[in-house]
């Protein structure tokens, strides 16, 4: 078998474990926090052996950040693909909790830990692009809206009647604007 088949399979093989081992770090995070997560139960939550986690990641320090990365690489592409108020309301309502309690355990983290602080500035970023986009008068109310929203989603859920309106409030649609009563 020549040499670049044998090597694309093992990168193949090598992307996946990578995944499961992220994904597998995200379920511990959602069910124990940050601090539940060591080399040994990345490991038997992945189903690999111990020592693949730091084939793959150097520290469990990378693996947070790899995985907060991920997190972020999908909240972006989601925040680009259906950039629109009913886009966003329906991607917030629809969240599932235990993962949105882990990516925000992962982003309370990296607020505290400048290491990590990169994938908190590239989200207000990507969030700040499309908010100016939607609401180029108050984009800053947009975000803060957001940003609101989805912790609410990750405490006690919400319903997708109520993202639209506060999604709409903030942007200033619906007649609401700054000064007015909200109706």
């Amino acid at each position: 078998m020549p040499p670049d088949v044998i090597a694309d399979g093992r990168r193949r093989k090598g992307a996946t474990r990578r995944r499961e081992l992220l994904e597998a770090t995200l379920r511990l995070v959602a069910r124990d926090g940050v601090g539940g997560v060591s080399q040994r139960r990345v490991a038997d939550e992945a189903g690999v052996p111990a020592s693949a986690v730091l084939y793959y990641f150097a520290s469990v320090d990378e693996l947070l950040v790899s995985t907060l990365a991920g997190v972020n690489d999908r909240y972006i592409a989601g925040l680009e693909a259906e950039p629109s108020l009913a886009g966003l309301a329906t991607t917030i309502a629809s969240s599932d909790r235990a993962e949105l309690i882990a990516e925000y355990d992962l982003f309370l983290l990296a607020a505290r830990r400048d290491d990590l602080r990169g994938e908190v500035d590239r989200w207000d970023a990507a969030l700040r692009a499309v908010a100016d986009r939607l609401a180029p008068e108050r984009p800053e109310v947009l975000v803060a809206a957001v940003n609101g929203l989805w912790l609410q989603a990750a405490v006690s859920g919400v319903g997708e009647d109520e993202v639209m309106r506060v999604l709409t409030g903030a942007a200033g649609a619906g007649g609401w604007r700054q000064g007015e009563s909200n109706p």
